[in-house]
C-alpha cells in the first residue's frame, strides 16, 4: 500500500512525523484530501483539524492553529503555527480558554483589534475542544 510521509512542525517542534495513507485539511479555500500521488501543493491551512490515517489504519486528530502545507505526492508537511495532538490536549484547560475568551467577548466589543485576538482565541479553544473530542 503506498503511503505519505506526513510532517507536523510548529516553532515549539514536531506535533507528528510518520506514514499515513491519507490526510485531511482545512485550508483557506476549503476541505482538502491527500492521498499518496497527489499533484504537489503548496497552501495555508485555516484555524482546524488535520486527520491523519496512518499506515496501520489508526486516525489521529491533529488541532492546527493556521500556517501551511505543502505536498509534492509523497510527503505532506504543515508548517503550523500552533498546534496539538489529540491525546496531548487537555480538555479541561481547553474549556477554561474557550470561557474566558466568550467572557471577554462581551466586554471588547468597542476595541476592534482585542474582539479579533478574541474571537481567534475562541476559534482555538473550540478547534482543540473538537479534536480532543475524538480520544
Amino acid at each position: 500500500m503506498a503511503t505519505l510521509q506526513v510532517s507536523i512542525v510548529t516553532p515549539d517542534g514536531p506535533v507528528f512525523n510518520g506514514e499515513a495513507t491519507m490526510v485531511s485539511a482545512v485550508t483557506k479555500s476549503g476541505e482538502l484530501g491527500i492521498l499518496p500521488g497527489h499533484i504537489p501543493l503548496v497552501s495555508p491551512v485555516d484555524i482546524d483539524i488535520v486527520r491523519i490515517k496512518d499506515a496501520e489504519g489508526k486516525e489521529h486528530w491533529i488541532a492546527v492553529n493556521g500556517g501551511f502545507l505543502e505536498t509534492d505526492g509523497k510527503e505532506v508537511n504543515i508548517l503550523a503555527e500552533s498546534s496539538e495532538a489529540d491525546e496531548d490536549i487537555e480538555l479541561s484547560r481547553a474549556e477554561r480558554a474557550k470561557q474566558r475568551a466568550e467572557e471577554r467577548l462581551t466586554h471588547t466589543q468597542s476595541n476592534q483589534e482585542e474582539m479579533l485576538r478574541t474571537q481567534l482565541a475562541l476559534r482555538r479553544a473550540i478547534n482543540r475542544i473538537n479534536a480532543a473530542s475524538h480520544r
